[in-house]
């Protein structure tokens, strides 16, 4: 699979040339079906979105990791599409919510509702009681509805009136944002933020593959219509059970330990940098960087699976300074100086 960090290693940076860890014995056998039926996505998804390899592959890490992925870039790349297409790949329960100015917490979550039959109060299941979670544009509705995931993704739940309701297993949020300087938009807070585990950036297609895309319409594809374009379930929980099973098994050098957390610090110490990436976001890396390993056909973790999802899962947990935005400084942009001068283990 493509690597979802979506560019090349940054310069400086160097290729581990033999293992920090022994392999080990082959993964079972349901693990290694399971780990086909997931690359097989990729390809699966590629009969409907054109040219977006490494954000379904960001989306696969997230799933094996049970975690939340958010989905950032200009309308018409296809991210709503990318998301829809991946549900119908998985045999999973799927939900799309679209995120408006006017819609309330309620409407997210559910609410409890009178029922003059009974002269009782019963609670009305929302959208999130789903396995995958479409929420589009998830950006252009007030903090106060985006508040009401909080509890979701992180505690996979929702209460009302003091009851708790779990969600059903697996649950995970897949977001869509348009960039929060297009008008209509309201920037996600910081604890809303940090509850995806990867933001995977969507940029505007080459050309070669803005041809393509033409020439797949013109051809009579219908975004509507996945079935129709062949798209058809690859996978489903028990594939799931069993990866995130393997990817608990997968090993990690205590020197590549080392290596993500000096990583997270120097982001702390970087002068365009106002807030640095959290001990929770270097664990994420962790995480990531062991579904990445795994994906990859290997039961133990190399510095260069950690640098590939190293923009993945931390862009979104820097905020830069005032005077580094408007110098034009993203936190790509810390993130690649970042890897260029933290030592890498050998």
């Amino acid at each position: 699979m493509t690597s979802p960090n979506l560019g090349a290693p940054p310069p400086g940076s160097e290729t581990l040339r033999k293992p920090l860890a022994a392999p080990q014995a082959p993964p079972p056998a349901d693990a290694e079906a399971a780990r086909r039926a997931l690359v097989t996505l990729r390809d699966e998804v590629a009969k409907a979105v054109v040219g977006q390899d490494a954000a379904v592959s960001g989306l696969v890490v997230a799933l094996l990791c049970r975690g939340h992925a958010l989905l950032e870039g200009v309308p018409g790349v296809a991210k709503t599409l990318l998301v829809r297409t991946l549900a119908a790949a998985l045999s999973l329960d799927t939900k799309r919510l679209q995120f408006t100015p006017d819609l309330m917490p309620g409407d997210v979550t559910g609410s409890l509702v009178y029922d003059s039959r009974t002269s009782e109060f019963t609670f009305r299941e929302g959208p999130v009681f789903t396995n995958l979670l479409l929420a589009d544009e998830i950006n252009r509705t007030p903090p106060k509805t985006q508040a009401a995931l909080l509890e979701v993704m992180e505690e996979r739940q929702v209460t009302v009136e003091g009851v708790p309701r779990p969600l059903p297993a697996p649950f995970a949020v897949l977001a869509t944002q348009n960039p929060i300087e297009h008008e209509g938009t309201y920037p996600l807070p910081e604890a809303q933020l940090d509850r995806f585990l990867i933001k995977v950036t969507l940029p505007l297609p080459p050309r070669d593959d803005e041809v393509r895309i033409l020439a797949h319409h013109a051809g009579g594809f219908d975004p509507g219509n996945l079935a129709a374009a062949g798209v058809s379930p690859v996978a489903g929980p028990a594939d799931l059970a069993a990866a995130r099973a393997a990817v608990s098994r997968v090993q990690i050098h205590p020197e590549v330990l080392a290596y993500i957390v000096d990583l997270a610090r120097a982001t702390r110490a970087a002068p365009s940098v106002q807030l640095g990436v959290s001990p929770r976001g270097a664990t994420a890396l962790l995480a990531t960087t062991r579904a990445w390993a795994w994906l990859s056909g290997r039961t133990y973790a190399t510095p260069d699976d950690v640098k590939a999802l190293a923009r993945a899962t931390l862009r979104h947990r820097i905020s830069l300074r005032p005077e580094a935005e408007q110098d034009g400084v993203t936190a790509d942009t810390v993130l690649d100086q970042v890897l260029a001068v933290v030592p890498v283990p050998r």
